[in-house]
């Protein structure tokens, strides 16, 4: 059979589709991608002096700007970072720089709202591209939530659930944590979080509505509780009540959102066995947002910072395998190969965080020398009754034995 391409047959008059020349980037679609102008002009990729230019504008800054790189950004990006970490570190950190009038976060969106959370008011948080969202953010929506509770109160059990979320979550739903009594955790206290929770009412009838990273609740209530597999349901919000029955919402004691890392959740139990056949010896070492069958098959489980210090500690000689993002394992490897230890990723497919990846070196200068000429450019700002009840949530987290 003969294969004949439109090139060759243009008599069929064959037209690309939106999406088609959306994915080709010869199109934008501004709904979806509300940081791809930049109000001026954003210097070209190719562009010599990027570097430059990065530097003399953050240097004409001075102690005005603070720039938090997370662990996931591109090395172009991270080496204007004045410091690295996870978000909620890297937030933290924001709020420890008083005298930083801007906070440039190299991140995606939820991570700017905790800083401009955690942050005074006098202080105002740029993100450099407002498209660089977060997939596992956006599966949760304010409204999605509310309708949830409403299934929860249907089915007689609001009264005895406690919201966690993940620090991996919008503004909203950390502010509707807050409301409802409960807190959020970060993948290193997550345990304690769930402890805290059970703790406030009667652990026999308590629940637990874990937002939005069902692979983390998950992991959490089995590898590190002792919970069974059959404690937990997912609450799907595409299905007419979540797709479950007021019974199984009454003896469930994890309902756990069904949202998930699109980078982490790529990770198969294949990847695991694959590596450890290619790689003798190998350590394999994975975040707790992977699927349980891939943390349970795993030697190691632990948030970003479990994952720098396990390497850090390891022998000369160790193999690793990292589940995580590649930006982060990439640069472990470079890292720690001096050291004669073997750092690859998990799987054979490349995967960055993509949204991550949007801040770039144009979107990075173009923020900055925007700020250095007195323009302020794609600030985020949490509105006063979301902040309120949000911080109300992230203290409870802080306050955790």
């Amino acid at each position: 059979m003969r294969v004949v391409t439109t090139a060759q047959t243009p008599e069929l008059d064959v037209q690309p589709t939106p999406l088609a020349l959306l994915l080709l980037g010869r199109e934008a679609d501004p709904k979806s991608e509300r940081g791809v102008e930049c109000p001026g002009d954003l210097p070209s990729p190719s562009d010599p002096d990027l570097v430059e230019r990065a530097r003399a504008a953050k240097e004409k800054l001075g102690d005005k700007v603070f720039v938090l790189g997370h662990h996931y950004q591109r090395d172009e990006v991270i080496q204007f970072a004045d410091v690295t970490g996870d978000s909620f570190k890297l937030a933290r950190d924001a709020a420890a720089r008083p005298e930083a009038e801007y906070i440039v976060f190299c991140g995606v969106h939820f991570m700017a709202e905790s800083a401009d959370i955690l942050t005074s008011d006098d202080q105002k948080v740029v993100l450099p591209d407002l498209a660089a969202g977060c997939s596992m953010a956006d599966m949760a929506t304010a409204e999605q939530v509310a309708e949830c509770w409403d299934v929860l109160t249907e089915a007689g059990v609001a009264e005895q659930v406690v919201p966690v979320s993940y620090m991996n979550s919008s503004a909203d739903i950390k502010a509707f944590t807050g409301k409802h009594g409960g807190t959020i955790c970060t993948s290193s206290n997550a345990k304690r979080a769930l402890d805290w929770a059970f703790e406030q009412g009667e652990p026999s009838t308590t629940k637990v509505l874990f937002l939005p990273d069902q692979h983390l609740g998950r992991n959490t209530a089995v590898r590190d509780m002792g919970m069974s597999l059959d404690d937990c349901v997912v609450y799907n919000p595409h299905k007419p009540n979540g797709g479950l029955t007021a019974e199984q919402l009454r003896a469930a004691k994890m309902i756990l959102w069904r949202g998930h890392c699109s980078v982490h959740g790529r990770f198969s139990l294949d990847s695991v066995n694959d590596v450890r056949a290619r790689i003798p010896g190998v350590n394999v070492l994975v975040h707790p947002e992977c699927k349980h069958e891939v943390v349970a098959a795993a030697d190691y489980v632990g948030s970003t910072e479990y994952i720098i210090k396990a390497l850090e500690a390891a022998p000369t000689g160790s193999k690793w395998a990292i589940g995580t993002e590649l930006n982060l394992v990439r640069r472990l490897a470079n890292r720690f190969a001096p050291e004669g230890k073997e750092i690859v990723f998990l799987d054979k497919t490349v995967c960055f965080c993509s949204t991550m990846n949007r801040i770039d070196l144009p979107h990075l200068v173009w923020a900055l020398e925007s700020l250095a000429e007195g323009n302020l450019v794609n600030r985020i700002e949490v509105d006063k009754e979301t902040e309120a009840f949000a911080k109300l949530a992230l203290e409870r987290m802080l306050a955790l034995p």
